[in-house]
């Protein structure tokens, strides 16, 4: 039954699937702008509190998804400051909800990854004299395939949340309604089927996206000795 539905193209299985990709997705192309650029800024640069800031990327890592959903709530919400934004129960509030858990994950494992390569290339940067912006730039570059796989575990942990979306979104039908929330939902109303083929697509897409890590880590593997 769960596969008929998954191969047949069932329209609400369908709707659920692309509204869960377009949330995730938006998020992590956020999450990827400010998280490789915080991560990249704090591995080549040298001021006070750098320590501090390493150490709250590592820490938000594993910021509890319901804490985040409760904020986002509290600040989009019509007592919040966001209130009269009306984000509350849409997709969006999903969105910044997941570009919010995140981007303390790409941010403190681009950090780690710019960081080892700027320590090989530290003295040539030196030698010619190049701006921040300029290393930074060369960086994120020669790391790309390994950035890729970073935002490959972001995505992963995106797609998979189920807490803060299921706060901010509301889980409601045909509007904020994801494969997690979903699935929780028809496993409480005993529609096991839909459960379990939402279960199926979501553990095929993270299969997908260990797969399309394990290959970018190979080439950024065989791109370090060649």
């Amino acid at each position: 039954m769960a596969f008929g539905l998954v191969l047949e193209g069932n329209r609400d299985l369908v709707e659920i699937i692309a509204l869960s990709l377009r949330v995730s997705l938006s998020a992590l192309l956020i999450s990827c702008i400010f998280g490789f650029a915080l991560g990249t800024l704090v591995a080549v640069t040298r001021f006070p509190g750098r320590g501090l800031a390493i150490v709250s990327f590592n820490t938000l890592m594993g910021l509890p998804p319901v804490v985040v959903g409760l904020l986002v709530y509290l600040s989009l919400s019509r007592a919040g400051p966001l209130g009269t934004l009306g984000l509350l129960y849409t997709p969006t509030a999903m969105i910044i909800a997941q570009a919010i858990l995140i981007t303390p994950i790409i941010a403190a494992l681009s950090r780690q990854i710019i960081e080892d390569l700027f320590l090989e290339y530290d003295e040539l940067f030196r030698s010619l004299g190049l701006s921040v912006p300029a290393m930074m730039s060369a960086l994120l570059w020669d790391a790309r395939y390994s950035l890729i796989t970073v935002a490959l575990a972001g995505f992963g942990r995106a797609i998979a949340e189920v807490g803060a979306v299921m706060i901010v979104g509301g889980n409601i039908d045909h509007l904020t309604r994801v494969m997690t929330t979903a699935i929780a939902l028809e496993t409480s109303k005993g529609d096991l089927a839909l459960a379990l083929a939402l279960g199926i697509v979501l553990l095929t897409i993270s299969m997908l996206v260990n797969a399309m890590a394990l290959s970018f880590r190979a080439t950024a593997a065989r791109q370090a000795y060649a």
